[in-house]
C-alpha cells in the first residue's frame, strides 16, 4: 500500500474510495477468519494499518479545509 507521503497527494474522493476497499476487504477477512480459511493472518494487520493511515491523512484534509 502506499506511503503517508503519496495518500496526502490523493483527493479526498479517491481517499474515501480506497478507505471503503480496504473496510470490504477487511469484511472478507474477518469471513475467512471466521471459516478458518485465512490464508495469511498478516494481511488482515496490514489491511487495517492502511485503512488507519488513509483515515489520518482524510482527517488532516478535513481539518485544513475547515481552517481555510
Amino acid at each position: 500500500m502506499a506511503t503517508a507521503k503519496e495518500l496526502k497527494e490523493l483527493s479526498a474522493d479517491d481517499l474515501k474510495r480506497r478507505a471503503a476497499e480496504l473496510r470490504e476487504t477487511l469484511f472478507q477477512d474477518q469471513l475467512k477468519r471466521a471459516t478458518g480459511s485465512l490464508d495469511n493472518p498478516s494481511e488482515r494487520t496490514q489491511h487495517k494499518r492502511d485503512l488507519a493511515r488513509i483515515l489520518t491523512v482524510l482527517g488532516e484534509k478535513s481539518r485544513a479545509e475547515k481552517k481555510a
